[in-house]
Parts: C-alpha cells; sequence; structure tokens
C-alpha cells in the first residue's frame, strides 16, 4: 500500500520560511520512476499546483506563484521529497498535498497523480 505523510507545516509570519517533507512508502516502482508534486488548496478553491519533480527525467516545475521563492527537492535514500518555502505570504496560506504518480504529463494538474497524502496546514500570518 503506497502512503504518503506531509510534515512540516504551520503557523508562520510573513516573510518566514518552512520546509514540508513528504515521506512515500510502498512503491511499487522505484522511488525515481515517481513524479512527485506538491499542490495546495485554499478555503473556497481549488487545488492547484505549487511544484513537481521528476527525478527520472532531471525535472522540476514551478507554477508561477511560487517560482524563486519556493524549491523542491528530494532524497533517494530516504524516499522523501522536500519543498523548501521561503519569503512565504498570506496568499500562500492553505492545506498542502503532496501526490506521486508514474506517468504525470501535466505536472500542474490533478490528472495523473495517482497517490495522494492527507495534507499538511500552512498559514502565513500578515
Amino acid at each position: 500500500e503506497v502512503q504518503l505523510v506531509e510534515s512540516g507545516g504551520g503557523l508562520v509570519q510573513t516573510g518566514g520560511s518552512l520546509r514540508l517533507s513528504c515521506a512515500a512508502s510502498g512503491f511499487t516502482f522505484a522511488f525515481d520512476d515517481y513524479a512527485i508534486g506538491w499542490f495546495r488548496q485554499a478555503p473556497g478553491k481549488e487545488r492547484e499546483g505549487v511544484s513537481c519533480i521528476n527525478n527520472s527525467k532531471g525535472k522540476t516545475h514551478y507554477a508561477d506563484s511560487v517560482k524563486g521563492r519556493f524549491t523542491i527537492s528530494s532524497d533517494k535514500a530516504k524516499n522523501t521529497v522536500y519543498l523548501q518555502m521561503n519569503d512565504l505570504k498570506p496568499e500562500d496560506t492553505a492545506v498542502y498535498y503532496c501526490a506521486a504518480g508514474p506517468v504525470v504529463p501535466i505536472p500542474s494538474s490533478v490528472t495523473g497523480y495517482q497517490y495522494w497524502g492527507q495534507g499538511t496546514q500552512v498559514t502565513v500570518s500578515s
């Protein structure tokens, strides 16, 4: 059974930083064979793609709203993907979800991601 467990969320002031972690287990294929993405969903809004990493292709993807502030990385030895979030803004407030899939045609779209974590709350105060 595939499990994705997010951690690292919390309350931070504007301009602060947080690092989210997504620990994966139970993959059928090798960890690097999966695209792993971070999504977020604010109250009353649709879930949106934030960032994605595909180690087998050596590619990363970022939403325009987080470029230059967020950095995605992975630790193959720990089967964990990280999202370093700097210069946080109130509009970054949302529940952040980790997702994974072996074939993800569009990194920013929920389509293609087979597995989802339960989410971790990020709140940025002004």
